[in-house]
Parts: C-alpha cells; structure tokens; sequence
C-alpha cells in the first residue's frame, strides 16, 4: 500500500498538483485503497470462491442468474466499466451454488479487463467447475466516453460467449435470448 500511496502523490505532483494541501493530503492513501479494493480480483482464486458448492442434479434444464450487477476497469486507460452480467448453462449432473456465480463474475470484474476478455473469462471458469453441456454469458456494461467531441456522455456495450449447446443449437439461444426479455434475439424454431 505504501508504495502504490507514494506513486499516487508523484502523479498529483505530475498533474501540478501540491500533495500536501488540506484537500490533497489524504487522497493518495484513500486512491491506493479504491485501487486495491478494484483490483482485489488478484488476491482470489475461483476455487475458493467456489469451495466444494458443486451439486449432484437430474435437472438437465437450463439456469440463467441475470443481473449480476459488476464494476471493472479498464486495462486499457483504467477508467471504470459497470454493467450487468446475465449467465446460462445446461447442467450435465451437476449444479453450482447460485450465489458463487455473482461470486466468480465479481472476482473477475476486480481485475483490470477487457470486456471481451471479461465475458470468455466467466464462461470458461463457468464450464470448467460445472462441466456443464453449455454456457452462455452476456455482458451489458456502460462507460463513460472521453472523447472531447462527443456529446453523449455515455455508451453500452453488449458482449456474448457462448460455449457448447448454446454455440451450436439456434432454439437453445432463442430460448436464452427469451428469458433474457431480448425478443430482437428470438428466432422462430421448429422442433
């Protein structure tokens, strides 16, 4: 902590700041403690997370937990993404605790990311726990735009990863994309 502490109040000298004025002279420690709450993510590891919540099960139907709400930053420029998170998967035997998946996306979010990055990265650690037959994970999240030009303040970015069943069966996503409220995403299935 104090070094990253000690880097911050080179960067508010950097900027032309005084570290060491009334309004100043407690924001490095309080930066480098938000940096380290936000990139908590590396100090965890999905085993934990998940601790032995993994359930024998005959359902073989689909799970969604949608609204999984997350913060991130960019690895990029560091500024902050938030967003939704929704997930899928079709169970093979077995079932995850519901509360280790928000778990996992948070764990994964608390790292510097890509949002493309982010949402591979929680279908793939999704699958590996539940070896489940598919996963499906997309990805809402808002950022704030930098570019002086621009007059909206904001844009949302939609990514989706899908893995096994959901990649290869066109009536398993329009059944995702349904329960997600998302009709544009519904297609027409014939059984």
């Amino acid at each position: 902590m104090d070094a990253i502490e000690e880097l911050y109040s080179e960067i508010l000298q950097h900027i032309g700041e005084v570290p060491s004025r009334s309004g100043l002279c407690h924001t490095p420690r309080r930066a480098a403690k938000a940096l380290r709450h936000l990139t908590k993510g590396y100090r965890q590891n999905a085993e934990e997370i998940v601790n032995d919540a993994i359930f024998s099960c005959v359902n073989d139907e689909m799970v969604l937990v949608r609204d999984i709400a997350f913060y991130s930053l960019s690895e990029q420029n560091f500024l902050p993404f938030t967003g939704e998170c929704h997930v899928a998967y079709l169970p093979s035997g077995k079932v995850i605790g519901l509360s280790k998946i928000a778990r996992l996306v948070d764990m994964l979010a608390h790292r510097l990311q890509l949002q493309e990055n982010l949402t591979v990265q929680i279908a793939e650690t999704l699958a590996f726990f539940t070896h489940a037959h598919g996963v499906a994970v997309v990805i809402e999240a808002v950022y704030p735009n930098t570019a002086p030009c621009d007059t909206r303040r904001f844009h949302t970015t939609t990514t989706l990863h899908l893995l096994g069943s959901f990649r290869d069966n066109a009536c398993l996503r329009s059944e995702f994309w349904h329960m997600l409220g998302k009709t544009e995403g519904v297609l027409l299935c014939q059984t």
